[in-house]
């Protein structure tokens, strides 16, 4: 998943999607309802190595990604609606939107096990998105 990313790194250059991928990668840090600090760190890990996030500054998507998790933190479903407001900025671009599911996928199975609540969130995202869970595995 990570080489069919990065093969289409000049295409994902969007704020839409920069956007959309910070918010992705929060949803599946919280989705079991906790903020782990290792989750914390993965996401920074693949914020600053991640060779398609290379195309934005690491600090402004650390930034979008703690904003997102702070919504989340507040009040889980109500910050879920607004977070996924934000992933499905990329519902324009079928090959944006394709990314940040994979994005979340990477992130859901950076610990070696991607658990039942990250698959859920990462569906929801499907839809918010318009594509189709299956098409992912899920």
């Amino acid at each position: 998943m990570q080489a069919q990313l990065a093969s289409r790194k000049q295409e994902l250059r969007s704020g839409a999607f920069r956007d959309a991928s910070m918010a992705m990668c929060a949803l599946v840090a919280a989705a079991d309802g906790i903020i782990d600090p290792a989750e914390q760190v993965r996401v920074a890990q693949l914020i600053t190595h991640n060779e398609v996030l290379q195309n934005f500054a690491a600090d402004d998507l650390q930034r979008r990604f703690e904003d997102n998790l702070d919504r989340l933190a507040l009040n889980f479903e109500r910050g879920k609606t607004t977070v996924l407001h934000e992933v499905g900025k990329a519902r324009k671009k079928p090959t944006e939107a394709r990314a940040v599911i994979q994005i979340g996928i990477i992130i859901g199975g950076a610990d070696g096990a991607f658990i039942e609540s990250e698959q859920t969130v990462v569906r929801e995202a499907c839809h918010a998105l318009g594509l189709d869970p299956q098409d992912f595995g899920l």
